[in-house]
């Protein structure tokens, strides 16, 4: 089997544990939630709408995973985490909304590694 596209799920997990990084240490120090984390948690959220349109075009060209009611169900959820991270580090007007951006950019990570072990032609 051919990979769907390797670069795509390392980029998504290097660049959702950077934000992850970025935020806990904005959370540390104590600062409010601002145009650099949103801008991190875009280019993550473009990244997961591309891996969701090559894992699409992998599915309409006839490939199947064993698990495919559980990767259709992360495909839909997949690029919602972090527009609702975004809206609910926005309305957290404390140090605890980049807080919320750490857990979105873990989220993105943990995704990509799981649609590896449903569909092992997802490398990563």
């Amino acid at each position: 089997m051919s990979s769907v596209n390797g670069a795509v799920p390392t980029t998504i997990i290097v660049a959702g544990l950077a934000l992850a990084g970025y935020a806990l240490l904005t959370t540390a120090r104590n600062r409010r939630m601002g145009v650099g984390l949103l801008a991190a948690l875009g280019v993550v959220e473009v990244l997961l709408l591309v891996q969701v349109g090559i894992i699409v075009a992998r599915l309409a060209g006839g490939g199947r995973p064993a698990g495919l009611a559980t990767l259709i169900g992360y495909l839909i959820a997949m690029p919602f985490v972090p527009v609702a991270a975004a809206f609910w580090g926005l309305l957290e007007r404390s140090r605890w909304g980049p807080a919320v951006i750490a857990v979105a950019g873990l989220v993105a990570a943990v995704l990509m590694v799981r649609l590896h072990q449903i569909w092992p032609v997802i490398r990563v």
